[in-house]
């Protein structure tokens, strides 16, 4: 009833059912199950054929080794980790389900109370109660890490899907239940990158877009046009604030976790993290009955070189032997700076000749270091010691104390050599090599 003539919709009175035609409803609804099957076979059947799935992030991880691939992502070591940014896979689906139960009962209160929808009300309840069963399987019944990354892509693809349907069975462009779409983007925003959230938001506007065109008995109006256009202008801006907010936490989290574990002055891990390594590295090895080494290196004369040169000079040199340990571990290796003049590294599944062959790689490295000060060169070099597990030690503080003893037996071989732990023959000692 507009003044300019064009025909308006009536409200929907409490009474007055809203018809929704049901051949297109089907049809929807089949052309929805087939893409979240098609979904679900990307993710599921590759596996299957021995080939890694385009859909899935990464594969899952062990609950001991999250901090480990957190980390390494701000290092640039390693892929992204399988959880969640800033949040624990724990917390997540505390988080999921709640949100899910809550919505789910109340609006099934909500249809069941109001009546507003008769006609489609038996649809809305099958809609709501396939969401109830996906949630229990996929939070409750399947194990935190079976679907790995590709959860996210299985919760988000049924997420919209149901969204979708339920808008359409509300009374598409009427339908109360718009809030959906942004509950559901704004809430991924906050655990996924912007990439796929943008993807997330472009996939939500296209569902809500088929659920208002559906055909049926009223006329595109625009009142019409005004309602949607509003709607998606407000879903993607709650997109982008939500993308931003998470943006800068997770920048303020990656900060603090390299404050807590990265050395400053080298770039290396520190000491704590590097015992939260080896203590994992332990465990691994009870398991899998297979070895690791460990490597202890102690830059020589660094006081000499503080009182000849200066403390920043030696800083200098610090930062150098740091870099050439780092460039020399492999990227499954972990290296720390121990003490102020001290060096570590953590070799998984290395034996003591591979070691060997590592550490002297990284001595004669730091032998060419070329750190000159008014034309004079720094001669800088390393001694090291080489331990293996669970030959000179089955627990972290055994293998420390084997390594502290290896290299101090390389000083007093003459420094700037690498040497395993001395072993005792005829009451004296003989350093293994």
């Amino acid at each position: 009833m507009a003044a300019t003539g064009t025909h308006w919709a009536d409200p929907v009175s409490a009474n007055e059912v809203l018809p929704v035609p049901v051949e297109p409803v089907l049809t929807l609804i089949l052309f929805a199950v087939v893409a979240n099957l098609v979904v679900m076979g990307a993710i599921i059947v590759p596996p299957f054929l021995g080939r890694r799935s385009p859909l899935t992030l990464g594969r899952g991880i062990e609950n001991g080794e999250r901090m480990t691939a957190g980390l390494a992502v701000i290092t640039g070591e390693t892929p992204l980790p399988v959880e969640p940014d800033g949040m624990s896979s724990g917390a997540y689906d505390r988080v999921v389900r709640i949100v899910s139960w809550v919505f789910i009962l109340a609006t099934s209160t909500i249809v069941a109370i109001t009546g507003l929808w008769t006609e489609t009300q038996p649809w809305i309840f099958v809609l709501l109660a396939f969401a109830g069963i996906f949630v229990l399987v996929v939070h409750d019944l399947l194990p935190p890490e079976g679907l790995g990354a590709a959860k996210f892509v299985v919760e988000g693809s049924v997420a919209i899907t149901c969204a979708t349907l339920l808008v359409l069975l509300t009374g598409g462009d009427q339908s109360p239940f718009f809030f959906t779409f942004p509950l559901i983007v704004g809430g991924a925003a906050l655990v996924v990158s912007p990439r796929v959230t943008f993807g997330l938001a472009a996939v939500a506007s296209l569902g809500y877009l088929l659920a208002v065109s559906v055909p049926n008995n009223r006329e595109i109006t625009p009142n019409t046009v005004a309602i949607v256009g509003v709607n998606l202008t407000a879903l993607v801006l709650l997109a982008y604030v939500a993308m931003v907010i998470a943006r800068e936490q997770r920048r303020a989290r990656d900060a603090a976790i390299r404050l807590s574990t990265i050395d400053s002055l080298t770039g290396l891990y520190n000491r704590t993290y590097y015992f939260a390594a080896v203590d994992r590295e332990i465990a691994r090895s009870a398991r899998s009955n297979r070895g690791f080494c460990l490597l202890m290196m102690d830059l020589d004369e660094l006081k000499s070189i503080n009182d000849k040169y200066g403390h920043y000079f030696g800083d200098r040199v610090l930062r150098g032997v740091g870099e050439v340990v780092r460039i020399g571990v492999r990227k499954i290796d972990t290296a720390a700076r121990y003490g102020g003049d001290e060096f570590v590294a953590l070799l998984p599944e290395t034996d003591p000749t591979g070691a060997h062959v590592l550490a002297e790689k990284i001595r004669i490295g730091v032998t060419e270091l070329d750190i000159t000060v008014a034309g004079a060169r720094i001669n800088a070099s390393l001694s090291v010691g080489v331990v293996s597990f669970p030959e000179d030690g089955r627990t972290r503080d055994e293998l420390m104390i084997s390594a502290d003893q290896a290299m101090y037996a390389s000083k007093r071989s003459g420094k700037n050599r690498v040497m395993g732990l001395p072993i005792a023959v005829g009451g004296r000692e003989n350093d293994s090599v």
